[in-house]
């Protein structure tokens, strides 16, 4: 689970859901005494509404964190997430269009209430917050996945320092390339970069000329030497076998720094968080470490 790739449109649907937990609890048509009903005392209203449109939104938010994407009966899960937020919505519509139909039975199990009177009961607080927190969740779900600005990371990603070497471990943990406790500072014996001089010798391996002594010639690096280094996505990204298979064995989600450790082609060689590597064939708009 990564929750650093839920998007902005991701926090909507999830503000949508508490709305919906909180109207469930309201009442959902005017009437006196104590025995208004809320959506817990008519199931279908809270199945309908209510518990469907709370089951979406949490389908979208596991659809979006989940590294690997589960399929059910065909969709994924925040496409199944999306289906479900549209049909609580709709129902929120009925429900506060013919409070008669959706009223009915629970008016006859309170004894009455309401009894007497032709007039269809007002919807009340529960019901009204209910659809708004529908509309809203609906309207969440389907604008994330089209709104540019709703796509943008819910949580920023980390800033990076200087990527370590050729398949290292961060010391912040995998995914935050950040320097960590114990690392050499500058200044200290160990501190010095890959190359300098420390008693005559480099780090490199190569000695240092004393006085009066020649240099040796500099060895030319390759021209096409590559240089590991951090990444991320902008966007979620699909990452693909190396053999070529069009079928992704993972998904890069923005938030989270991934290495990279082999040009290929246009694209990258990628690792992941459990050392999976494959190819990254849309690099668009990448942020280097």
């Amino acid at each position: 689970m990564n929750f650093r790739s839920l998007t902005r449109g991701d926090g909507v649907v999830i503000g949508a859901a508490v709305l919906l937990f909180i109207a469930s609890f309201l009442d959902t048509f005017d009437g006196d005494g104590d025995s208004v009903p809320t959506a817990w005392d008519n199931g279908n209203l809270l199945l309908s509404v209510y518990l469907l449109g709370i089951i979406g939104a949490s389908l979208i938010v596991l659809g979006r964190a989940m590294q690997l994407q589960r399929k059910v009966v065909g969709l994924d899960l925040g496409q199944l997430g999306v289906a479900f937020a549209l049909a609580a919505a709709w129902s929120s519509l009925g429900a506060i269009f013919d409070t008669d139909q959706s009223f009915g039975i629970i008016i006859d199990r309170l004894g009455g209430l309401g009894a007497g009177s032709s007039e269809s009961p007002d919807a009340g607080v529960g019901l009204i917050l209910g659809l708004i927190g529908a509309l809203v969740l609906a309207a969440g779900a389907i604008a994330g996945l089209v709104v540019p600005a709703l796509k943008a990371p819910l949580m920023g990603a980390p800033r990076p320092a200087a990527p370590g070497p050729y398949g290292g471990q961060p010391q912040g943990g995998y995914g935050y390339p950040g320097a960590g406790a114990g690392q050499p500072q500058p200044g200290s014996p160990y501190g010095g970069q890959p190359g300098q001089p420390q008693g005559g010798q480099s780090f490199g391996g190569q000695p240092q000329p004393q006085a009066g002594q020649t240099p040796p010639p500099a060895q030319a690096q390759p021209a096409g030497d590559f240089s590991p280094f951090w990444f991320a996505v902008p966007v979620p990204r699909p990452l693909y076998a190396e053999d070529g298979s069009p079928t992704p064995i993972a998904e890069l989600a923005p938030g989270t720094w991934y290495l990279a450790v082999e040009q290929r082609g246009p694209g990258l060689v990628a690792q992941t968080q459990d050392g999976r590597r494959g190819v990254l064939q849309d690099t668009t708009g990448i942020q280097r470490g």
